[in-house]
């Protein structure tokens, strides 16, 4: 698949063709739909938690006696059905984490991106680097190369151009920067756009291919 390479104006400069294993892969929407959910799960804390009767204090007494009250026995005043009692059948600590295969989490990620390609929504740059860290910069460039598309920017390497980059979109909103290493399923499917450098495309073929 051929693309146009455009510099941080917007302009196109040439093309260059896109590796087919990573952005021609065969989308697979379930598996994608499998790696999204993995993720959303092992993001989850599961730290909530309640208490049962054995936890909620008092309720030492016995609140009436057994036989002779025409009242339903009871032992404890901390039983679920009293008010301030213990809880039954509610959450507890636990964990979500969900596993899958690698090669499973590598097919859906080349998955995503070939459905990402496959509707135009990859965006390559010859260089993406600013002359200092400015939202205002940062901004301009994204308009000339995505429009009013939000846009997920995938820098090669954490150098100093990325360290520029990321302080420069701290606070646009409908943009993230990430190493294109730790590419996820979430994110690209979370995107419009994909910018990717150059460099940062042989990463991924590194990574993916």
């Amino acid at each position: 698949m051929k693309v146009d390479v455009l510099d941080i104006k917007g302009q196109k400069l040439r093309e260059v063709e896109l590796p087919a294993k990573v952005f021609e892969a065969p989308v697979n929407v379930d598996l994608m739909h499998q790696a999204y959910t993995r993720q959303m799960a092992n993001a989850r804390l599961g730290t909530h938690d309640t208490k049962v009767r054995s936890e909620v204090s008092g309720g030492g007494k016995k609140p009436w006696k057994q036989k002779g009250t025409g009242r339903a026995r009871q032992g404890s005043t901390r039983a679920a059905q009293w008010v301030g009692g213990g809880r039954i059948h509610t959450p507890h600590p636990r964990s979500y984490e969900q596993r899958m295969p690698k090669k499973m989490r590598l097919a859906a990620l080349r998955s995503a991106l070939s459905a990402k390609a496959a509707e135009a929504g990859i965006v390559v740059v010859d260089d993406f680097n600013l002359e200092e860290p400015r939202t205002r910069l940062m901004a301009e460039a994204l308009t000339n190369l995505v429009g009013a598309s939000t846009a997920l920017v995938l820098m090669p390497a954490k150098d100093e151009s990325y360290a520029t980059i990321m302080r420069s979109a701290d606070n646009l909103n409908g943009t993230k920067v990430m190493l294109a290493s730790y590419l996820n399923v979430r994110d690209v499917l979370g995107f419009d756009k994909v910018v990717l450098p150059l460099k940062a495309i042989d990463v991924l073929n590194t990574h993916l291919g």
